[in-house]
């Protein structure tokens, strides 16, 4: 439980003590009055302070109701319900008789732990006392009860309260927004001013977090009207929450103009809202200005306001302001804070591999490291295609005994799929059984995809099949798996079963739909599905979608369609798209489209290898060598390099790594001279089918011989 109680200077303790010692000296520490009034000021210090309280408490000859709701009351402020509940218990076997405020404090404590199971306990010891019907036990249970989610027991409470201020129907108000029941809480707000208690600002801030939908546009108009009617909109913890409210509806005018109109009350939330408002709509340039105006208006920018920032730094655009903003945190001094370094560690992560580095320095660095810091190196390594160093780092961060969640078996699992390492796959598949997490329509679906990858397709169902089935995500993982196993056909029924089980579809449902019917050469059902997506399915098509189409079509020979698509499409190719036509032109031998893409891909992706290599390869088929050697003196020119694919293969539970004509692995003499062995084989029998065939062909001419 977060701690309450507000900390104690050294020179206020020292003043109680003195006030003691006087009270010792007197012989006034023996009047039930004083010592009671001394314990309330010790109580209210810090943990020093509870522990001379607890000492007095100890010594005092006389004790009374006050006396023990003293310690209650300062236990919980402190956040320690333990010893709080502890004297309630010694409270009761000594033949004390707890009352209103007993009741309330320890409530309070309950509450805030959320510990509803002893929040019950006190509401039968209220009612056997017969408080009930007392304001501040009332007030306590319903705080109790909306605090720990049961707003029925909440209402319960309500409905019986004599008499109801605006703070017990706030408290009730904030409990339904809690369980995110919207009608509940605007109609008790409706009954609450037909009544004509007394709104404020803790009426409507907890409703203002309930609008965070386009559809609610009009509500949180209707809301603010309210807040102005009502003069609060100058109230800072309404303002900024309308701020929000407008922004997550969609409109960033009103939140700029509920911005521009609280100045005079603005505090760092209120600067902090609008920044996140501008992210959130795309306007990273509005957002940058307004980090660096906060600082002239003399505020100085918070954690948050560093890490909304650097977040917004991931296009390639503002790399070097990313970089910027890291210089910044380390001149405030705020490399150590763990939110920042982790969106700084995210931000090299998404940039290039270059930065992979950086990222990996920084994660170093830092003295202190949550789920979240482990999480994020171990998922830029995977995505990255460093798959051995993630499943170090994997089995690093279970020694660090951190808590591994959902996202670091989902990234590990990925690494094992990309080193195709399956009996590694499958210890980490029964550690997510040990956990709990093989459930998880993540990871299930990573395992699903691990298991695909190693070619085990039936242990992929296997993992599909313990799902609840419920996602989309475990769908899709299960058709891609079908699909790029030359199952296309299982993999379009996968998708009538899940349209028939009203499973939500996705963006990446048609996805793998598309690559289902690439891969088994449905142009005319493929065509189908990516005309109908927006019109029946109400998703509109994506890059990715046009990506698939063009492969579809590329692998059919239909390129004229495939360059007609790319030209029809909404926005422009990106380099997937691109890449994909340039395949495409390579199987269908079109050198004058391969010469087209493969200069706007040069373009948009001048160190990328690939390009250069299947341009090359296309002028060496076609035997024009000056343009073969144009391409490789382009790329001496650039500074780039072909970067050779490497193959694994698990043996005995040992992972080798190789790239064609690779002599590093210490056996390699014996692995070629085996080669060579079995290429002769190969080639002996090729002459004895030859051999066969003729005679064959010879039996058949002359049968009577």
């Amino acid at each position: 439980m977060r701690s309450q109680q507000v900390p104690c200077s050294f020179s206020i303790l020292y003043n109680v003590f003195i006030t003691h010692c006087q009270a010792v000296k007197s012989g006034n520490i023996a009047h039930i009055y004083v010592a009671n009034n001394i314990l309330s000021r010790y109580s209210k210090c810090d943990f020093v302070g509870l522990s001379l309280a607890c000492k007095l408490f100890d010594e005092m000859p006389l004790k009374d109701t006050v006396t023990w709701n003293t310690m209650i009351t300062g236990y919980v402020d402190s956040g320690n319900l333990g010893a709080a509940w502890e004297f309630l218990k010694s409270m009761k076997r000594r033949g004390f008789q707890a009352d209103g405020y007993t009741f309330g404090s320890i409530l309070k404590g309950v509450a805030h732990a959320c510990r509803h199971d002893l929040g019950q306990q006190v509401h039968s010891l209220i009612l056997k006392t017969g408080y009930q019907r007392n304001v501040y036990a009332g007030s306590g249970l319903l705080d109790m009860y909306a605090k720990c989610e049961r707003v029925e027991d909440a209402y319960d409470v309500f409905q019986g309260m004599p008499m109801r201020t605006f703070v017990s129907w706030n408290a009730l108000i904030d409990g339904f927004v809690q369980v995110g029941d919207r009608d509940t809480a605007f109609w008790l707000l409706d009954c609450m001013e037909k009544e004509g208690v007394r709104v404020e600002d803790g009426t409507f801030a907890p409703l203002l977090t309930l609008l965070d939908n386009d559809k609610f546009y009009n509500l949180t108009m209707q809301l603010h009207c309210k807040i102005i009617k009502h003069g609060l909109e100058l109230y800072n913890a309404l303002s900024n929450a309308t701020l929000t409210a407008y922004s997550e509806c969609g409109s960033l005018e009103d939140a700029k103009r509920v911005f521009d109109g609280a100045v005079g009350t603005r505090d760092l939330v209120t600067w902090n809202s609008m920044l996140a408002a501008y992210l959130e709509h795309g306007k990273d340039e509005d957002a940058f200005n307004l980090f660096f105006e906060i600082q002239r208006f003399g505020f100085e920018p918070d954690i948050y306001s560093y890490t909304c920032v650097i977040s917004a730094c991931f296009e390639a655009s503002h790399k070097n302001l990313g970089k910027s903003f890291h210089a910044l945190v380390i001149k405030r001094g705020l490399e150590e804070s763990v939110a920042i370094c982790n969106a700084l560690t995210a931000l090299y992560l998404k940039s290039n591999n270059k930065s992979m580095e950086a990222a990996l320095n920084l994660f170093q660095s830092m003295e202190s490291k949550d789920r979240v810091s482990w999480n994020s190196i171990l998922t830029g390594l995977s995505q990255m295609g460093f798959s051995e160093d993630a499943l170090k780092l994997f089995w690093h961060m279970r020694y660090s005994l951190v808590e591994v969640d959902d996202y670091a078996f989902s990234a590990v699992l990925r690494s094992c799929s990309d080193l195709a390492t399956l009996r590694l796959g499958q210890q980490i598949h029964l550690l997510t059984v040990k956990t709990g997490f093989d459930s998880n329509d993540f990871v299930a679906s990573s395992l699903i995809f691990m298991y695909s990858k190693c070619g085990i397709i039936e242990d992929a169902w296997k993992c599909f099949e313990d799902t609840t089935k419920e996602s989309s995500i475990t769908w899709n993982s299960i058709m891609f798996a079908y699909a790029q196993h030359g199952q296309g056909d299982v993999a379009l029924d996968l998708f009538s079963m899940m349209r028939g089980r009203k499973v939500k579809l996705d963006h990446i449902t048609f996805v793998a739909v598309l690559t289902a019917c690439s891969h088994i050469g449905l142009v005319e059902q493929g065509r189908c599905f990516l005309k109908s997506m927006a019109s029946d399915y109400g998703i509109p098509p994506r890059m990715e979608h046009y990506a698939c189409a063009v492969d579809l079509f590329g692998r059919a020979g239909y390129l004229d369609e495939a360059k007609a698509l790319i030209d029809s499409m909404p926005f422009q190719p990106n380099a997937m798209v691109l890449k994909t036509l340039l395949g495409a032109c390579r199987a269908c031998g079109n050198i004058e489209l391969a010469t087209q893409v493969a200069s706007q891909l040069l373009e948009l992706e001048p160190e990328e290898h690939c390009t250069y290599v299947i341009l090359s390869n296309m002028y060496g088929h076609l035997r024009r060598w000056d343009d073969k050697a144009w391409v490789t003196r382009l790329m001496r020119e650039r500074k780039v390099k072909k970067v050779p694919g490497w193959s694994w293969i698990e043996v005995k539970n040992e992972v080798h790594a190789f790239k064609a004509e690779d002599r590093s692995h210490p056996c390699s003499e014996n692995v070629y001279q085996i080669l060579e062995e079995l290429i002769e084989e190969m080639k002996w029998l090729h002459s004895v089918a030859i051999s066969d065939s003729l005679m064959l062909d010879a039996n058949n001419m002359y049968p009577l011989l």
